[in-house]
């Protein structure tokens, strides 16, 4: 599974076939993801609004992995000033298990 940059509506279509393909119910992956239910409903609806930390959170629970391309090398970072100017684009993602995209 491969979505290039970020579509909301993408990402959410995309959890829910993953979840769905590994024939678990919200409450089933919210349990193992360590989310509310309603949590994935709204990560399946509109991840736009949904706190990053749990949307990572579920991402990883779900067996899943998030890549982020225009990423500074980590010795450009420094001050919060200085790494606003970088711009970050969700760029795919993919399992992680080595499953094929």
């Amino acid at each position: 599974m491969k979505i290039e940059a970020f579509c909301g509506s993408e990402l959410g279509q995309a959890l829910q076939a993953e979840r769905k393909r590994q024939k678990l119910s919200r409450e089933e992956a919210a349990a193992v993801c360590d989310v509310s239910t309603s949590f994935i409903r709204d990560a399946e609806s509109a991840p736009e609004s949904c706190s990053l930390g749990k949307l990572v959170r579920l991402i990883n629970g779900l067996g899943l992995s998030l890549n982020v391309a225009g990423w500074p090398p980590s010795q450009a970072l420094g001050r919060a000033s200085e790494r606003a100017d970088y711009g970050v684009l969700v760029d795919r993602i993919v399992p992680s298990k080595g499953e094929p995209s």
